[in-house]
Parts: structure tokens; C-alpha cells; sequence
């Protein structure tokens, strides 16, 4: 691929794209005679094959003749293979061809003089210029090519990780020194697109404390791609696996990686994979989980190979799930004693969290006698309000409530309240746990 310069110059840029080679295909319509005339199966049964006319069998040998020079035969199959059009030869590339994201633009760029005179201090830059930013591929400024012989010529390599979509140009500059001492100045311009190789769409889908994350990835170019590597990688407070429908468990991507393990195919023109994971919230305590609101769950690492090798790799942006809505104040049950008497007083091990950045309390904890239920079979024993201290920014206090049971069976320790009594906010119970009560 080759641009003009503009205005007269010794020296011209030829560029030609560096790549795997593609398949030489030969026109795909080939056919047998034989299937004109008996069938496809007729050599499924030797009575019939035997009984071929005359005329026939002369010309089905003569489809096998190597010998014909007249290339006659050539839409004939002489092999099952032949039906492909693979004619077993490589067509080497004739343009920059597609240029996909993810992949590395790699360039074969010669500077030839085509004058009769013999041109100096050859100072050569490629650069790349995108929508957004412009990157320097290579620069001699430092050690400029001494000299370029009339009809000789300098040939370099430069390569670039595609990371942007849309229109890119490959500029190519030459500053030189003619035959009469003038110092000229050579652009060169070469354009081509960066096209999406694939789209990835995804669904979360949260289940209680377990959010799933399902990704599906579409093949938009025109060869085969084969999936070296799908990973999620989660954010600092979620913990991944993936899920497959062949394994009776999940497997953990660190601990379960295979060192050889086949690629999947996502065939070309809109083939398709579907990829799910499983994602679990890391520990409370960690420093992540304080911020309120945060819903990045992670972004996926792909990597891929064309049919003939070529690489490419893609990083998605970070996927969003359910934004995580956190309470100011958390109350939650620690302990309850495994035997529990009718008429004698138990203590029920609880927390108090605060998930805010500021000190919140005095708190007041009590049963509120608010019960869809009826009548509370499980009270307070003693005061019915217990004061709590303060609590700071993202801290917690531990406390026992001392509790009674007045009935036997099956029963439910409701309407745990707590409130704020500097601000006057009360939140919501806590709850209802269920409890056995024995007789003594």
C-alpha cells in the first residue's frame, strides 16, 4: 500500500501490513458426474457400479487421469476435500485488510529513493494518529540513515497494540538532504479502521447474598476466533468462580486453572458463547464494603486466536451490578442459647453496627409490642429499655439481651427496635427468629 507525495521528491514511503497469510480458495463449485447421472450412492452397491454405461465409466476415469493437461476436469472432485475449494495454497495479504480492536497492527514500511542521485541525514518517524491521541512508532532524529543510493531503498518494522475503535492513519515522515544540499521534508499518509472484533453483553442477577453474572460473547468478524481465555476478574471486595454446565461443582479459577486446555470456538458471522459466574461478597469487614453504594462487581480479561494463530485481547469496562444499599445502623443476632427452659431467662448475644462515616447514638434497644402474631410469648427480662452507648464511623458494639419465654414450643423472638435518641430515628426490627422452648 503506497500513498504519493506530494510535490517533487527523491524519496517515497511503501507500506505493506505484516500478518498470517489466509487460505487461497479456489471457485467452491466442483461435481462429480456420477451424481448427474446415477446418484451419489450409486457406489454403495457393486451390482450397480459393475453396470455403469460405457460412457460413463470412460469419463469417470478420465476425472482421475493426472495426465490431462487441459485442466478440463479441474471442477471435478477428486478428493472429498476438493468440495472445500481449498486449493492448498496461501494468498498473502494485498491491503491492510480488516484491523480488528485488541489486536497488533504490525507494519512492513520501506523509504525508497527514486531518483538518480544519492540522498543523506535521513531523519524517519511513523507515527500513529488516532481520534484521541497520536503515538510515536519509531524516530531516528537521534541517529539519522546516513545515505539512501539512487534506487535503493530502507525497510523497517513497527507494530502497535490496537486499543482504539474508528479511524487511525499510519503517518510516515522523511527529513533529508537532496542532491543539491536542499533539505526537504516527506509526508506520507496511510488510513484504515479499527473495527469491534466482538460484543460482550451481560446480565446480573442477584439470589439472596449470591449475585450471577452471565456474559455473552458474539463473533462479529469473518474468520473463525478460538477463546484462549475468558476470566472475570472481580473487584477487591467480590470473590468470582465460574460456573460450566459439565462440572457437577464450581470450579475457582486461582486454585482449578488448567495448564493445556482446548480452546472454545466462537465461529465467524455472529457465532456465539455464553459464560456464567458465580460472585460472592467478600467479608463485611473489609475496607471496600464501608462505601456506601459501590455496585462494580469487575471487568473480563478475553484473549483469542485467529485460524492461523494470530492474537488478540480485549479488557471490558468495569460491569455493574445492583448497587449495594447499605443501612446506617445494622443489628443482627450473634448467639442464642442451644436449650432454652420455659419461665427462665436466657441472654441473646447481639451486634450493633454502624455503617456510616459519623458517630451515631445513644441507642435505646426494647421489644415493640407492635405483633402481627398476637400476644409475644417471648419478652424482655427486667427493664424493657436497655440504653446503649455511643457508636464511632464504621464501628460496632456488642450486647446481651436478657429474655423470657412464657410459652412452650415453637416460638418467635420478634420486634428487636432500635433507636437513636440524639437524632429521634428509630429503624426498622429486627427480624423474627424462631426458638424451641422445652419444659424444665
Amino acid at each position: 500500500m503506497s500513498s504519493a507525495p506530494q510535490g517533487t521528491h527523491s524519496l517515497a514511503f511503501r507500506v505493506m501490513r505484516l500478518c498470517k497469510p489466509s487460505f487461497h480458495v479456489d471457485p467452491p463449485f466442483r461435481l462429480d458426474l456420477a451424481d448427474l447421472c446415477v446418484g451419489e450412492d450409486v457406489f454403495d452397491d457393486p451390482l450397480a457400479a459393475a453396470n455403469l454405461p460405457p460412457l460413463l465409466s470412460t469419463q469417470l476415469s478420465k476425472s482421475t487421469d493426472s495426465s490431462d493437461l487441459t485442466y478440463g476436469n479441474r471442477f471435478l472432485l477428486h478428493h472429498p476435500s476438493d468440495a472445500m475449494g481449498f486449493s492448498g495454497l496461501l494468498l498473502l495479504p494485498q491491503s491492510f485488510g480488516a484491523i480488528y480492536l485488541g489486536e497488533t497492527f504490525c507494519s512492513y514500511i520501506s523509504i525508497n529513493n527514486n531518483s538518480n542521485f544519492e540522498v543523506r541525514d535521513i531523519i524517519i518517524k511513523a507515527e500513529i494518529q488516532t481520534e484521541r491521541q497520536r503515538i510515536l512508532l519509531l524516530d531516528t532524529t537521534k541517529s539519522p540513515v546516513e545515505s539512501i543510493r539512487a534506487g535503493g531503498r530502507y525497510d523497517f518494522i513497527v507494530e502497535h497494540d490496537v486499543k482504539e475503535l474508528g479511524a487511525h492513519t499510519l503517518i510516515c515522515t522523511a527529513l533529508y538532504v537532496d542532491n543539491d544540499g536542499e533539505r526537504k521534508y516527506l509526508p506520507q499518509f496511510f488510513k484504515f479502521a479499527v473495527a469491534n472484533p466482538l460484543s460482550v453483553r451481560t446480565k446480573v442477577r442477584t439470589v439472596k447474598e449470591t449475585t450471577y453474572l452471565e456474559a455473552c460473547i458474539e463473533n462479529h468478524t469473518k474468520t473463525n476466533l478460538y477463546m484462549d481465555q475468558v476470566e472475570f476478574e472481580p473487584a477487591p471486595h467480590w470473590s468470582a468462580t465460574v460456573l460450566k454446565a459439565d462440572e457437577l461443582h464450581p470450579a475457582d479459577n486461582s486454585s482449578t486453572r488448567e495448564v493445556f486446555k482446548a480452546p472454545i470456538l466462537i465461529r465467524s458471522g455472529g457465532g456465539i458463547h455464553n459464560y456464567l459466574y458465580q460472585l460472592k461478597l467478600a467479608s463485611p469487614d473489609s475496607a471496600q464494603m464501608k462505601v456506601e453504594g459501590t455496585n462494580i462487581l469487575g471487568k473480563l480479561q478475553i484473549t483469542w486466536r485467529t485460524n492461523l494463530g494470530e492474537p488478540g485481547r480485549l479488557q471490558t469496562q468495569q460491569i455493574l451490578g445492583t448497587p449495594i444499599s447499605r443501612k446506617e445502623i445494622e443489628l443482627q443476632i450473634l448467639e442464642i442459647p442451644s436449650l432454652i427452659n420455659l419461665d427462665k431467662s436466657f441472654l441473646v448475644h447481639l451486634n450493633l453496627t454502624n455503617h456510616t462515616d459519623r458517630e451515631l447514638g445513644p441507642f435505646e434497644v426494647w421489644l415493640s409490642q407492635n405483633s402481627v402474631h398476637g400476644e409475644k410469648n417471648v419478652v424482655i427480662n427486667g427493664f424493657q429499655t436497655m440504653v446503649l452507648p455511643q457508636v464511632g464511623a464504621f464501628g460496632s458494639s456488642d450486647f446481651h439481651l436478657n429474655l423470657i419465654a412464657t410459652k412452650l414450643g415453637v416460638q418467635k423472638i420478634s420486634g428487636i427496635t432500635v433507636s437513636d435518641t440524639r437524632e429521634k430515628k428509630t429503624f426498622d426490627p429486627l427480624a423474627d427468629v424462631e426458638i424451641f422452648v422445652e419444659s424444665d
